[in-house]
């Protein structure tokens, strides 16, 4: 008999998810990550319930097919086991997925299965994953080695006098450095040299931001979501399809995964400074901004039933002149620019830094130099000679510069 603790909602697949990966038929984990993973763990109840074992409680594997696909009109039909699953969850309707392919839903029940919770990696004793910083040992040696030379300078001058005295030959006396000429007049000109190079840098450099990394409210890791869980970029920063704005994520969006993920259970984290963070502290944290009762599994709310929620204060690190004019969505959506390209490895950030200078000469020789996806592209349809020269075999690609992208007012306005 289909037991109480059932299925419902098998794989609750939201949507939203599945529409930003695109996963292969027999990848489970992706299948799972993409599109259940924020209703369901395998192996605990959230949302909805632990998927683990849904083949032994499930009539049949053709019944699980019919559940995901319509799983109101199963319950429709009277369908005892259906009934059972809605009634238990508090009548929570499923949204029916009638596109799901057997093979896909049989991937996600084959991973959910199999699935083992992970355990927790062991640094070694006083190790952490920073990787070490080795400059104060080039440091050294380059003192000690400067030393030896003086020395070995100071012994050559000592045996040459003594071997002028032997032949009978007078010695020289030596100018004091800091009355002979040549050394004042080459140390005079690279003072100069040093000192106009530290003007003119700092000024250039005046307002960047290359390597900023703040302390954010909470420690969130790029390198965990987008990196080992594989979560698309564009389900957190919705706007950078659409929008001038990447867009940062509202507490909500967060929740929609975290009301059933409440623990860290992945490797160690550690912070910069080799530090250790404690995964499952910041996701209790996330639920303190959020108003969300772990206990409870619902959102704390007022006597007027206002839900009691805090925005969390991100610090921005990227941070363009206030005369500059940047759009996302130009980038991303017409000129299919990848978010590595200004943002770095971010899939391999623990804590995010500003990885590129973003000075105007960068990103004009990424306009020099890139081209632009144009062959299949209906935003530049009007350039109908490139077109033809590309047909022609004249030319194998279009840069930005070639398109206009290094006039004033495309950036400054």
């Amino acid at each position: 008999m289909f037991k109480r603790v059932s299925i419902i909602a098998l794989f609750a697949v939201l949507m939203v998810f599945s529409g930003f990966t695109q996963a292969n038929a027999q990848d489970g984990k992706a299948l799972f990550q993409a599109n259940c993973a924020s209703c369901h763990n395998p192996v605990k109840d959230a949302t909805g319930p632990a998927l683990q074992g849904i083949t032994g409680r499930a009539p049949s594997t053709e019944w699980i097919h019919k559940w995901v696909r319509n799983s109101a009109a199963l319950i429709a039909s009277g369908d005892k086991h259906a009934n059972e699953i809605y009634n238990k969850w508090n009548k929570t309707a499923m949204t029916a997925f009638p596109s799901l392919k057997d093979e896909e839903i049989d991937a996600i029940v084959k991973y959910v299965e199999e699935y083992k919770v992970p355990v927790e990696a062991k640094p070694e004793a006083g190790g952490t994953t920073k990787e070490a910083d080795n400059t104060w040992i080039y440091v050294l040696v380059t003192i000690i080695l400067a030393i030896l030379a003086l020395i070995l300078i100071r012994i050559n001058k000592g045996l040459h006098k003594v071997a002028n005295t032997e032949q009978g030959i007078p010695n020289t006396k030596d100018v004091p450095l800091k009355r002979n000429k040549v050394f004042i007049a080459i140390t005079g000109i690279l003072v100069l040299i040093l000192a106009g190079y530290w003007m003119v840098n700092g000024g250039v450099e005046m307002g960047r931001q290359q390597n900023y990394m703040p302390k954010q409210p909470i420690f969130y890791s790029h390198k965990v979501h987008a990196g080992v869980n594989q979560i698309n970029c564009q389900y957190c920063h919705a706007g950078v399809n659409d929008s001038r704005q990447a867009m940062i994520p509202s507490t909500n969006v967060c929740m929609n995964c975290h009301k059933q993920i409440s623990e860290y259970t992945g490797e160690q984290l550690f912070d910069h400074e080799g530090n250790k963070v404690d995964g499952t502290a910041q996701i209790q944290e996330l639920y303190k901004y959020a108003g969300w009762d772990a206990a409870k599994k619902d959102y704390k709310r007022d006597a007027q039933g206002k839900i009691q929620a805090t925005p969390i204060k991100w610090t921005k690190i990227h941070n363009l002149a206030d005369f500059v004019y940047f759009n996302h969505s130009q980038h991303v959506n017409v000129g299919k620019v990848q978010c590595q390209t200004c943002h770095g490895p971010i899939q391999e950030m623990d804590e995010v830094k500003q990885f590129e200078s973003l000075s105007m000469g960068w990103c004009i020789n990424c306009h020099r130099e890139t081209k632009v996806d144009f062959k299949n592209n209906n935003y530049y349809s009007i350039f109908e000679k490139y077109h033809q020269e590309i047909k022609d075999g004249k030319r194998d690609g279009v840069t930005e510069a070639e398109l206009g992208g290094l006039e004033c007012q495309k950036c400054h306005y």
